[in-house]
């Protein structure tokens, strides 16, 4: 062990047997964005011993004032690339492993299964659940947070603590985004170091824990709040499932919900197109057969699900086709 961690060790709730469980431990970090360059510094900092990266985003120009893995000449190279390269010349001491390309339902689960801890910074809704239904199902940790403007929150889910599904089991109707809605890069900086800063305590073994807990932040108005969440149930039922496409069977009514105008290929040949208020309207599918509603991002298509889970008990699925 070298001096590198030297003033961390220090810390009564770290010292050598604390640097050697952040030595061993296995973080996997889906998204190298914003929220991603922060968490992605503090755990190599930190000296975590194996970092998986999955990003299947390029950096952009506009990435730069908030994202401070990468430089000029980074601009057009895949992000998890870049960002493995900025680390090993960050801390050679940390094994890093990048991935380029999207998290999706089929790469998920084999993903969280090699990990210990689960972090997500891709900041979709999508991702969320689908990783946390992973998490879930492995018994492993969560860590996700979201920022937007000067707002943002960060919270631990599974690994023994309440699901993000059972604290959160419906999408919100709109999502905004840094393009919309802006954001402050000082802000994507303290929620993602905040974020780094639960996966730290859980691989620490920190006590009180940070599973079953959420931290929001106002930093317009310096307001700090947030709450814990042990005990809180999870959903009873089937979960509405995000599922790849080609999981979809010729069983399946398929009901695309983008128009021609924003898709002019459906996520499949099949799909019908319909726009949401048809579903709210009375949409009656087939009795007996499954149905899968897509979308750009997967928000528009969860809520008519549950909007047809509401009238009728029967399988449901979800496509965020992406863009």
């Amino acid at each position: 062990m070298t001096d590198r961690y030297a003033r961390q060790m220090t810390l009564s709730a770290i010292g050598p047997e604390g640097q050697a469980r952040l030595g061993r431990a296995h973080v996997l970090v889906v998204g190298a964005g914003g929220l991603g360059s922060h968490v992605l510094l503090a755990l190599a900092g930190a000296g975590i011993g194996r970092l998986t990266i999955v990003d299947h985003d390029r950096v952009e120009i506009t990435n730069l004032h908030r994202q401070p893995l990468y430089r000029m000449g980074d601009i057009g190279r895949p992000k998890a690339e870049a960002a493995r390269d900025a680390l090993a010349l960050y801390n050679p001491e940390v094994s890093v492993t990048a991935r380029s390309e999207r998290l999706r339902p089929g790469n998920a689960a084999p993903l969280v299964a090699s990990a210990d801890i689960v972090v997500d910074a891709a900041d979709s809704l999508a991702v969320t659940y689908i990783l946390s239904d992973a998490c879930r199902a492995a018994t492993k940790p969560f860590v996700t947070a979201s920022v937007l403007e000067q707002r943002g929150y960060a919270g631990a889910f599974c690994g023994g603590a309440p699901s993000y599904r059972a604290v959160f089991p419906d999408m919100p109707s709109t999502v905004g985004s840094c393009a919309a809605n802006g954001v402050l890069g000082s802000a994507v900086g303290v929620i993602g170091s905040l974020e780094a800063h639960l996966a730290l305590g859980i691989a620490l073994g920190a006590s009180p824990s940070p599973l079953g807990r959420l931290i929001s932040i106002d930093l317009a108005t310096f307001k700090l709040g947030g709450f814990r969440f042990d005990g809180t149930p999870e959903p009873a039922g089937n979960a509405i499932a995000f599922i790849e496409p080609s999981d979809v069977t010729p069983d399946d009514v398929v009901v695309e919900l983008r128009d021609d105008a924003e898709a002019p290929e459906p996520a499949l040949p099949q799909a019908v197109r319909l726009d949401p208020a048809s579903v709210a309207e009375g949409f009656t599918p087939p009795a007996g057969r499954r149905v899968v509603f897509c979308c750009r991002s997967g928000i528009r298509a969860h809520r008519a699900a549950r909007l047809l889970e509401r009238r009728e008990a029967r399988p449901l699925a979800v496509i965020a086709a992406g863009p």
